[in-house]
């Protein structure tokens, strides 16, 4: 019988250790198929952050390296500097980037550092037993808040995007998701752009990825996908936020 869908060479044969539903491994593969198919799997280096996907480095087949919790930009800055020639890239979660790793993911795009930021969304923190992230919804009840998230109290939701796209050095900025198919579809297609930025030597890349979180969210996986179009879409917008005429 002839295959019709094999497991991308861009992943070890390792298993996830991700929650049922959780939307982190087909972020992995649609990063993996993209480095297969631009035939740049063996000369990228990844940065791992510290979230849940703390150890993607044992799923990934490129080089790997950790980073501390919020430092990814400024390894990957490193790494790229002084390989110019390698595809860097940084995968990090809500968490990471927007809150102990904001300055450093602010920096990174001002300076127009020449790498590709993967961004995953998914309104909270997912290792730590789901507290409030600086990504939290208003209204989003997590374990440090109760009530659901406030303004008074807990401050509003950071699009980080939208912040991101301000800044001169940010030559491509998009936010996808992996709900269904058609969103995947585009998710790997932005994947690929922002690569091809980097291949290009324009300047700093990233793509926001909104995920699900079912265990933290407290919903099931199919709710959870459903979940995330209700009420994240509204928050966070799908789109192109900076290089809408970008050709690359």
């Amino acid at each position: 019988m002839k295959p019709v869908f094999t497991r991308t060479t861009g992943l070890t044969d390792k298993p996830f250790h991700y929650c049922p539903g959780c939307t982190h491994g087909i972020i992995h593969r649609l990063i993996a198929e993209v480095m297969v198919e631009m035939n740049i799997l063996d000369t990228t280096i990844g940065v791992s952050p510290v979230g849940c996907t703390y150890n993607n480095y044992e799923y990934f087949a490129c080089d790997m390296i950790q980073a501390a919790h919020g430092r990814a930009p400024a390894v990957g800055t490193a790494i790229k500097r002084v390989h110019p020639e390698n595809m860097v890239f940084t995968y990090q979660g809500d968490g990471d980037l927007a809150a102990i790793g904001a300055a450093e993911i602010v920096h990174a795009a001002a300076r127009g550092e020449k790498i590709s930021t993967f961004f995953v969304n998914n309104a909270v923190y997912g290792m730590t037993s789901g507290q409030m992230a600086p990504t939290t919804l208003i209204g989003q009840v997590t374990t440090t808040s109760p009530f659901g998230r406030r303004p008074e109290f807990e401050g509003y939701p950071i699009n980080v995007s939208e912040m991101i796209a301000t800044l001169r050095g940010a030559v491509y900025v998009e936010r996808v998701a992996v709900n269904d198919f058609s969103h995947i579809t585009k998710a790997k297609k932005a994947i690929k752009k922002a690569f091809r930025v980097q291949q290009e030597g324009l300047g700093f890349s990233m793509v926001e990825i909104l995920s699900t979180c079912p265990t933290n969210w407290g919903k099931d996986p199919v709710a959870s996908l459903r979940w995330m179009e209700d009420a994240m879409f509204k928050q966070y917008p799908l789109g192109i936020y900076r290089g809408q005429d970008l050709e690359v």
